[in-house]
């Protein structure tokens, strides 16, 4: 079920106390998504959207049902039951055998202890693996070998056709294993312990792949750590979110204490250039090369941002607990002349040479480093509940999910006009009722 709805959203509902949330005109000229879809076929919360294709995705949650919907009309394609319990992981598998047609297929895993495989053309299972001693709360694809992993209590690796290749037991610390393949035909495949990362002072909650050589890793209590995926060392870290000397343009919070979902990296995405880091109700923008944070907006949202993608442009999307989707705009901040340094009595603690030469430094480091800010640009209201991810489909739009139950498709305002007056012009071009006059 679907409804089509025109002109952006709501106005949220008044908050107990006054947000310090950056907001943005009515008019937002710079946000595109002026009309949206919202799609219904869940009957509870959404938590889960895989892209399968350019024009196809999927979603799951708490209600056990997976859907299957059209990116660009909003038309649910199939509803595709088999799980008993609410659905805990979901990743898209496309099949390579060179001596088939290709098929799109999904994995999911549930809290049923069971784990479904899907063909995405026909809406049909394919074939079910019920022999978990505990639910699988990650699934991951290795396309390039033909294989998928499971997590939870243990650590398995399968075939497409599902066939155990290997497993072992999953160790509570964050561990890094390697996947061989022995030529012996009956060792077979081999999961082995290679690294425990043991730098975090907490659980990591997050971990992103930048390329083949670097991936980071955030935690529970606010560290991101960048490592060297040869050879597993700690290349950088950064541990200062919340110290306001660090982020001395950012108007610092008196508080008490801080609860631990305010800190906690609750996701990353990455870019070869920049680390985009979702900690707390804030975003963070870390420059890999020169090992620092350049941007950064402490109070994104009023509630914890779980969600956070890179898109063209220089821009971001980001979701939150608070029910909203924000688009941002990284910019360059108009550099400022350098203050003299001030002389007499109240620079008698910095006198000497020492001084001299750290406002040198300091000086150099503000010529060399270029200053950022993430600019809210866009403000996309529609959902009344927590917004768990999305999708991304380029000129589709964008699909949101959350514990509304709901799925918004938000689309391009002006595109879909244009396709709209095209389609008429179409229609009465086949019937003879256009007629050009000279």
């Amino acid at each position: 079920m679907l409804r089509w709805l025109i002109g952006g959203g709501r106005e949220p509902q008044g908050l107990a106390e006054k947000s310090s949330v950056q907001t943005v005109g009515e008019e937002q000229t710079q946000n595109p998504y002026t009309e949206l879809l919202v799609l219904k076929g869940h009957q509870d919360i959404v938590r889960f959207l895989v892209q399968i294709d350019d024009c196809r995705f999927a979603s799951a949650g708490d209600d056990g049902i997976v859907c299957l919907w059209n990116a660009q009309t909003g038309e649910k394609l199939f509803e595709l039951h088999g799980h008993t319990h609410k659905i805990t992981a979901i990743a898209p598998f496309s099949s390579s055998d060179a001596f088939e047609e290709k098929r799109h297929l999904i994995i999911t895993a549930s809290a049923d202890r069971t784990v479904i495989v899907w063909d995405c053309t026909s809406g049909r299972q394919v074939q079910k693996v019920s022999c978990f001693h505990s639910t699988v709360k990650c699934l991951t694809v290795l396309q390039r070998l033909d294989v998928w992993l499971s997590g939870g209590s243990d650590l398995c690796v399968w075939n497409r056709k599902l066939d155990l290749l290997c497993k072992t037991s999953h160790l509570t610390d964050a561990v890094i294993f390697r996947l061989t393949d022995s030529n012996n035909e009956s060792e077979g495949w081999n999961v082995l312990e290679v690294k425990r990362l043991v730098d975090h002072q907490d659980n990591i909650l997050s971990l992103v792949s930048v390329n083949d050589l670097t991936f980071v890793t955030g935690s529970h209590v606010g560290e991101l750590i960048v490592w060297d995926a040869l050879d597993w060392t700690k290349q950088a870290s950064e541990c200062n979110f919340w110290d306001s000397s660090v982020h001395p343009d950012v108007q610092p919070e008196i508080k008490l204490s801080q609860s631990p979902n305010e800190t906690s990296v609750q996701h990353l995405t990455s870019d070869e250039e920049y680390v985009f880091a979702a900690v707390g109700k804030g975003i963070y923008v870390y420059n890999l090369q020169m090992k620092c944070v350049i941007a950064c907006q402490r109070t994104a949202h009023d509630s914890s941002v779980l969600h956070i993608e890179k898109l063209p442009n220089r821009q971001l999307i980001s979701c939150s607990e608070d029910g909203s989707v924000r688009i941002w705009e990284l910019r360059e901040k108009q550099q400022l002349p350098a203050e003299p340094v001030p002389t007499g009595f109240f620079n008698m603690w910095g006198f000497g040479r020492a001084n001299k030469q750290a406002n040198q430094a300091a000086k150099k480091m503000q010529e060399n480093t270029p200053m950022y800010f993430l600019e809210l640009v866009g403000d996309l209201i529609g959902h009344s509940s927590a917004v768990q991810m999305f999708l991304y489909f380029g000129e589709l739009g964008l699909a949101t999910c959350s514990a509304d139950h709901l799925i918004i498709l938000w689309k391009d305002g002006e595109r879909e006009s244009s396709l709209r007056s095209l389609t008429l012009f179409q229609k009465l071009a086949q019937n003879g009722d256009l007629q050009l006059k000279l």
